[in-house]
């Protein structure tokens, strides 16, 4: 299972029954959270979300709407006796935030916490599934996007060949590397022969909170699935520079030139009630196209 839920998709003020940004990306066995903002653990519990199942947390920016429900996360996991480390990612002085809050309501944590400053633009997490990557947004404060991508052998066992050829299976995981196999009488057996291609690694992208930025584009060239947000309609690109958002057409522009195969937009303005008309103009430029709805899974 590789998928994204969706957990909140307004931008600063929740309304309209729309929360802050918060998502949770589920990868083999493991839950990611990609920013926590005010309200998302009562969408954990909406939409039956294991605070438990989380390992890493990583956080974009530190404008509230993207970080303000972290505190409370933190102190619940204290609260429920959480005993699993918890790694958090985001910008240089979200520790010494969270350690201040944590010192002054006396909160003892019963599991390690470590926080890591992201600095410059890197692999982040190298799990045997998986990778994340961080990369720069081009918001008013220092802002990152993040790319998790699969992990996978550039080759499958053809089981049957493989049989035939007699080739033990402690060399199987050799083999989906791409290794060929040398019998005892010195004989090679070329890969290809008793494998067959893999499937191309999926990816997830997601961009944070940006004014339109093409810069991105190397980071997220040909991702699978990409979330950018839309904080405006197309009639408001003034707004959103000044503002350092983006517009509907901006980011069905920027997945078109990404060659994603598919684009989610979020962080709608709350001066818009409805949300409609975003994937009627995303759609124009960019056809695949879905809204960042809360509590939709989309699988990658």
């Amino acid at each position: 299972m590789f998928g994204v839920t969706i957990l909140g998709n307004n931008s600063a003020i929740p309304s309209h029954d729309r929360h802050p940004t918060a998502q949770v990306v589920t990868i083999e066995d493991q839950i990611l959270l990609l920013d926590c903002g005010e309200g998302t653990q009562m969408q954990f519990n909406k939409y039956k979300v294991r605070r438990s199942k989380i390992t890493y947390i990583f956080i974009s920016h530190l404008h509230g709407d993207h970080y303000f429900g972290l505190i409370g996360l933190i102190t619940s996991m204290a609260l429920l006796n959480r005993v699993d480390d918890l790694h958090i990612y985001g910008p240089k002085n979200l520790q010494q935030i969270i350690e201040i809050q944590l010192d002054a309501a006396g909160v003892i944590l019963p599991f390690k916490l470590t926080i890591h400053a992201i600095t410059e633009t890197k692999m982040i997490v190298d799990e045997k599934k998986f990778t994340v990557h961080c990369f720069p947004a081009l918001h008013k404060i220092e802002c990152w996007g993040f790319i998790i991508k699969e992990k996978k052998n550039p080759r499958r066992i053809d089981l049957e060949k493989t049989i035939a050829a007699e080739i033990p299976k402690s060399y199987y995981e050799e083999l989906k590397k791409g290794h060929d196999y040398i019998t005892k009488d010195g004989t090679t057996i070329v890969n290809e022969s008793v494998t067959i291609p893999n499937a191309v690694p999926k990816s997830y992208a997601f961009c944070a909170d940006t004014r339109y930025d093409e810069s991105i584009l190397e980071h997220i060239k040909d991702v699978t699935l990409l979330y950018h947000e839309t904080t405006y309609l197309k009639d408001q690109p003034e707004k959103a520079f000044e503002r350092f958002h983006s517009t509907t057409e901006q980011a069905a522009t920027i997945a078109l030139k990404a060659n994603a195969g598919n684009l989610i937009i979020g962080h709608f303005s709350s001066r818009y009630d409805t949300i409609t008309s975003f994937l009627n103009e995303a759609k124009v430029i960019f056809p695949n196209t879905k809204l960042a709805k809360e509590g939709t899974t989309f699988t990658i």
